[in-house]
């Protein structure tokens, strides 16, 4: 069985989620790089980056040097609480917010798919029900706290109907025996 999306077997404390979005200040945010990916508002901020800053959303998938926690991090205990619970080494972890009425264009993102060494997790902070997000064609709904692996490889697009800030926690992780094993028994990362 091949695998496009699957809710991993871990929850998190919506309310506590939110409460470390709190603590993230206007001027946090950055605008998202890749600028023709998308409609009106995406941007992003890192929590853990290979140079400490905040800003730095982009990590090539190529690069081992070790994450360090960003200063947003350390305003945001839940947010490390999280982080923490993943048994694996991280490559990035970033908030990424997409405003009201904004769009992500379908594209591709390369090195993905968990083939490559590389497994990304979405955790919605805050999200409503008019967002919708799209991965190989079929729609993901997934609820603030749950914890969700998308092969980003496929096609994707999301769309933000709603009149909020859509936030989610993205994690890109090193694929390693714990990571694999949270898979369905026979699931495939490919």
């Amino acid at each position: 069985m091949t695998l496009s999306s699957y809710k991993l077997p871990l929850a998190f404390d919506a309310a506590a989620l939110k409460a470390d979005l709190g603590q993230v200040a206007a001027g946090d945010w950055v605008r998202h790089f890749n600028r023709g990916y998308y409609v009106g508002e995406w941007k992003g901020l890192a929590l853990r980056s290979t140079t400490g800053r905040a800003n730095q959303l982009f990590t090539p998938a190529q690069e081992t040097a070790e994450t360090v926690e960003t200063p947003v991090l350390e305003r945001c205990p839940y947010f490390r609480q999280v982080l923490a619970a993943f048994e694996c080494p991280l490559h990035t972890a970033r908030l990424l917010s997409l405003g009201p009425g904004s769009k992500i264009l379908e594209h591709k993102d390369d090195f993905l798919s968990g083939e490559d060494g590389l497994f990304r997790v979405h955790v919605p902070v805050a999200t409503d029900e008019r967002v919708e997000f799209f991965v190989g064609g079929r729609r993901l709904s997934m609820s603030e706290g749950e914890a969700w692996w998308v092969d980003f490889s496929l096609p994707h697009h999301v769309t933000n109907g709603s009149d909020r800030d859509r936030v989610h926690l993205v994690i890109d992780c090193r694929v390693n025996d714990w990571l694999a094993g949270l898979l369905p028994r026979g699931g495939d990362l490919g």
